[in-house]
């Protein structure tokens, strides 16, 4: 089965370190710039003082004083035009104003930019929350007095004309097996099945099956609950997880577009047993509302440990955390997804 492996190898040497852009302990930055030098006039005569003497006698001055004030205008003029932002005329004030067609390195640094991943879930924040609150979608006091099942199909029926939402109600017994495992293992990744390309077909051993898969890494974030929930035992965070395709993240890092965002709301978690959960496709991502579905849906698969993720898929989710390139196969995590269609 043809896959695309996307740098997978070196992500998972770095045993998610590199993933979360930590640095190093011992590293240091060092704020390094160019700097102009501008020699002591004095030493400059002084070194070439005998071809100075030498040059006022053959022009008819009797010091090198007569020569420099015979030449200030020439070498003013010379100045004037070698002047430049790093390297200013002398006594001339240093601006700090950017100049068209200077070299950038001395240009003022812009202004640090919000990272995409960041701007992902901030998309489905409010100004003053990192995330929504459930009251965003619902008026949470009147469903409070709905049966679970009747809640459910109300939480559906609310995304089900939106084309880039995903939704579903998890019972709070399977969400809390699920965060356990999840804030051991804040990143994975997860294959997305798709249709061979004629091109990868035709490199298929004979017998083998003709679909491939592509890879998307997941990360999972922890937050307070969203202002204006009421605060009680189980409601205690709001948590999100973020999908980005493999290759995207190893190019740009956390400035790669995710794709996805999944919220998980527990407004309801004490009184009903559920968990809300919303997921936004960011339109022109990359995948389709089937292929977001699919990916949220291995979540519970892959991270279920005491459920459906017992066994081999729980072990390698561990396996991926601890960097174990000897012992994680992407040929089984394939397989294991292949079970699950």
């Amino acid at each position: 089965m043809p896959f695309r492996l996307q740098g997978f190898q070196s992500t998972l040497r770095s045993n998610s370190h590199l993933l979360r852009n930590q640095q190093r302990r011992w590293a240091q930055v060092h704020d390094v710039r160019f700097l102009a030098s501008h020699h002591d006039p004095k030493y400059v005569v002084d070194k070439y003082r005998s071809k100075l003497d030498q040059k006022a006698k053959q022009e008819g001055h009797d010091s090198i004083e007569s020569l420099k004030e015979a030449y200030s205008d020439k070498i003013k003029d010379l100045r004037r035009k070698a002047s430049t932002v790093a390297t200013p005329e002398p006594g001339s004030p240093v601006s700090t104003t950017a100049v068209p067609g200077t070299p950038k390195a001395f240009q003022p640094p812009p202004p640090p930019q919000e990272s995409k991943t960041a701007k992902a879930a901030r998309a489905v924040s409010s100004d003053s929350s990192p995330v929504k609150p459930l009251s965003t979608y619902l008026d949470v006091e009147k469903i409070r007095a709905l049966p679970p099942k009747e809640i459910e199909a109300l939480w559906r029926l609310r995304h089900a004309n939106n084309a880039h939402a995903i939704s579903a109600v998890i019972p709070l017994e399977t969400y809390n097996r699920i965060i356990q495992a999840a804030r051991q293992n804040p990143q994975f990744i997860l294959p997305l099945p798709r249709p061979q390309t004629p091109e990868e077909a035709e490199q298929t051993p004979a017998g083998a099956t003709g679909t491939a898969a592509d890879i998307h890494f997941l990360q999972w974030a922890f937050h307070p609950p969203a202002e204006g929930s009421t605060s009680s035992p189980s409601n205690n965070h709001t948590s999100t997880v973020i999908f980005t395709n493999l290759g995207a993240y190893k190019m740009h890092g956390a400035f790669a577009t995710p794709h996805t965002t999944i919220t998980h709301h527990l407004d309801l978690a004490d009184d009903k047993g559920l968990v809300l959960m919303h997921g936004q496709i960011i339109p022109d991502g990359g995948v389709s509302a089937p292929e977001a579905t699919w990916l949220v849906s291995c979540v519970q698969r892959f991270y279920d440990f005491e459920g459906q993720a017992s066994g081999r898929k729980s072990e390698l989710v561990r396996m991926f955390t601890r960097g174990d390139v000897e012992n994680f196969k992407v040929e089984e995590l394939l397989e294991e997804s292949e079970r699950l269609q």
